[in-house]
């Protein structure tokens, strides 16, 4: 290719539709293929965008973002490569640009592929996802018994595939599509069926099943009452029947056009493009005399050169033509019915809560706390700590950065080196203010005073005040405070160090000595912050009932789980019984 060009390369698209392991087993083929011939390199993407990038977002570095990621991702002797931006200016390609050429890549790929080898994290991600392949391909099977015509089994014996189109037919049916359902069908008419084993994919199995339908009585199709042992089969066979009806009618309403189909594939749109690269309409104007009269001669050449098994067959033309080709025996059909195999057990479609929870920790790569009661208990102190280092965080537009950042170390406190720095700063004694006492003293400062306040302050303009004069003072006006608030709702909230610790010996004194002494020793009591932070947590925790709820999702994105309300499950059940 010319400098600049995509070279020759094999490309395709897939309509996975809602089952997502069908993309995740095609990014399993793509790194087997990367794997089997070590020249090529692929890359994947979806209407996501670089799903495997999403899929290993915990582990990417910082630079990487949906704007710069095309045509850094690929597969290249079966392990993922991601092309990073350029970091000195000498490099050969011009990486410094926000996306690679494909030529650039490919360039980088084959020279210097072990230094953009993704790390370890997100090849794991990715891998985990495709892990298991290709056993677990007949895992995500499910075979159940069908009551259906025997046009249709004689048809999946050809084509097995066809089940799929029938499926989402019907799945995805409009009224429009029903119309040829409210009449005796005329492809797949009720009388002749007989039972059949199926194979399905699970989600074309959950598909069909989860769906309510009522068949019209004008088909012809009817239901025994729910209590027949074979009711399910019979539902199954006229849903699916459904399927197939709706994709021969849409292919009879309008007859198959060869030239139309061979002209809209994307064949034609690659070889039309070839020619406009060419010249070959030698620039005549778009829609004019001159350009159709070539373009109908080009597609003249197309068809008589593109071989008829390329064309593209709609379902419902497959259908007509297995149905003319392939001889029906009724009768064999219900010599295989007597002797089917058990059908699969469809079990996995009912998902209990705990097994839902297992599911959700094992995507995000955790493991669920033990039901043991002596390896459930959990440390207050950690739920405080993981709190004062997620407030410690940076956060932004694009959200908070949790403490444990893989690119990131440990969130780490030096409680002495803070401690000499603070003193640094307020001077001598500081250790009795806290970070509340410097909120109220940044309040301090702002605040409107009286005509004392104003002298003082222009006194403070003319000589220096000392920095232990300057702490006493405040320590005077907040001391001052303190005893206000204790008398208030807002200062008896707040759980004190010395309350905690007290005896009951001390309880009792103070309690004898009347409500001004108890103030009078809270007020000089300072608060336990940790305490206070985790009995809001825990109270905010409760109130959830076992809801998702921000104590939850904070606490457990940070690796802290907190253990059921016992107290209240305990008083649930016993009013329950």
């Amino acid at each position: 290719p010319r400098p600049g060009e995509t070279p020759a390369h094999l490309g395709g698209t897939t309509l996975f539709g809602d089952n997502v392991e069908d993309e995740w087993f095609i990014v399993y083929l793509v790194r087997e293929i990367t794997r089997e011939f070590p020249g090529l390199a692929a890359r994947i993407d979806d209407n996501d965008g670089e799903f495997l990038l999403i899929e290993a977002a915990d582990f990417l570095p910082k630079w990487l973002n949906p704007e710069n990621s095309e045509n850094r991702v690929f597969f290249y002797k079966g392990e993922l490569h991601i092309i990073p931006l350029s970091e000195t200016p000498e490099q050969d390609c011009d990486l410094s640009a926000p996306c690679p050429t494909i030529p650039q890549a490919l360039a980088l790929l084959s020279t210097r592929s072990e230094e953009f080898l993704a790390a370890e994290p997100i090849r794991a991600a990715v891998n985990k996802r495709i892990d298991g392949y290709p056993e677990k391909i007949q895992a995500s099977l499910h075979r159940a018994r069908c009551f259906l015509p025997a046009g249709i089994v004689a048809v999946l014996r050809q084509r097995p595939s066809l089940v799929a189109a029938a499926v989402q037919a019907f799945y995805l049916r409009d009224p429009g599509d029903l119309r040829a359902c409210r009449r005796p069908f005329r492809t797949f008419p009720a009388e002749q069926r007989v039972m059949a084993l199926v194979t399905f994919t699970r989600c074309l199995y959950a598909q069909l099943v989860q769906q309510k339908f009522v068949p019209d009585r004008r088909s012809g199709y009817t239901l025994p009452s729910p209590s027949h042992p074979q009711y399910r089969a019979y539902e199954l066979g006229m849903k699916l029947a459904h399927g197939f009806e709706i994709l021969c009618s849409k292919s009879s309403e309008v007859a198959p056009d060869a030239k139309r189909n061979v002209l809209s594939g994307p064949l034609w749109e690659r070889f039309l493009r070839s020619l406009k690269e060419k010249d070959y309409f030698k620039g005549e104007m778009e829609g004019s005399v001159k350009y159709l009269e070539l373009l109908h001669m080009a597609e003249d050449h197309f068809q008589q050169s593109v071989p008829e098994s390329s064309v593209e067959v709609s379902p419902g033309d497959e259908i007509l033509t297995l149905l003319q080709t392939t001889s029906i025996d009724l009768k064999e059909f219900e010599r295989e019915a007597a002797c089917l195999p058990p059908e699969d057990d469809d079990s996995w479609l009912d998902i209990t809560p705990d097994a839902l929870d297992q599911m959700l920790k094992e995507a995000r790569n955790e493991s669920l706390p033990s039901t043991n009661e002596e390896e459930q208990k959990y440390d207050l102190e950690t739920v405080a700590e993981s709190m004062k280092a997620f407030v410690s965080k940076v956060s932004s537009h694009e959200g908070a950065e949790m403490p444990w950042s893989s690119d990131e170390s440990h969130v780490t406190f030096d409680v002495d080196s803070f401690t000499k720095a603070l003193d640094r700063i307020l001077g001598a004694d500081s250790e009795e203010l806290d970070s509340d006492d410097l909120d109220e003293e940044e309040e301090f400062d702002f605040s409107d005073g009286d005509d004392e306040d104003l002298d003082a302050g222009n006194q403070r303009q003319d000589q220096k005040v000392s920095p232990k004069e300057l702490i006493g003072s405040l320590k005077s006006y907040m001391n001052e405070m303190d005893r206000e608030l204790a008398q208030t709702n807002v200062g008896k909230s707040f759980t004190t160090q010395k309350r905690r610790g007290a005896s009951s010996d001390d309880a009792a004194t103070s309690e004898s000595a009347g409500p001004d002494s108890g103030a009078e020793d809270a007020e000089l009591a300072p608060v336990d912050v940790d305490m206070n932070l985790v009995a809001n947590l825990l109270e905010s925790y409760s109130a959830q009932a076992g809801l998702a709820g921000p104590t939850s999702n904070i606490l457990q994105s940070m690796g802290v789980y907190l253990p059921e309300n016992t107290d209240h499950t305990g008083s649930s059940s016993r009013a329950a019984q």
